[in-house]
């Protein structure tokens, strides 16, 4: 079984200019569940199917495998308007590989960064560039983001 441990943060878009990122994706998830959360992801060149279980703390159970494209492709337009449209860019920083995600669409203006840990108590330093931590504030879980009708900005 797979475990991800993750923490979550809002990001000031100012503090990220001149940083060295790497590995930018455009990518497109759906959902075609909520309980448990059930993820169709579209990146430049590959599909993925997730399926989450709930949230403990920082903590929950994941299952991701690699699809055809094309199947994800026919799986994102189950979704309907439940898709999100996002940036990913990656950057080292305090040991950690952080995943830096630029909404677009609705949620233009919203910038979150994501850090996945070992363990829920590992020690963590937080770069200068993040703000606020969400990671227990259900609103900026990805799958409530897609239906909300609330504007977000970090």
């Amino acid at each position: 079984m797979a475990i991800e441990i993750e923490r979550k943060f809002l990001v000031n878009k100012r503090k990220l200019r001149g940083l060295k990122f790497f590995d930018e994706q455009k990518i497109s998830q759906g959902y075609l569940s909520q309980h448990p959360t059930v993820r169709v992801r579209l990146t430049d060149e590959r599909g993925y199917l997730t399926i989450k279980s709930s949230t403990h703390g920082i903590s929950r159970n994941e299952f991701e495998y690699e699809i055809p494209v094309a199947d994800a492709e026919q799986l994102l337009k189950l979704c309907g308007r439940n898709v999100l449209k996002k940036y990913r860019r990656k950057i080292f920083c305090g040991g950690h590989v952080w995943e830096v995600d630029f909404f677009a669409g609705r949620h233009a203006g919203l910038i979150l960064a994501e850090v996945e840990l070992n363990s829920p108590d590992e020690p963590l330093t937080l770069p200068n560039w993040v703000t606020k931590e969400v990671s227990l504030d259900k609103r900026y879980f990805n799958s409530n983001l897609v239906g909300s009708k609330e504007k977000f900005h970090s």
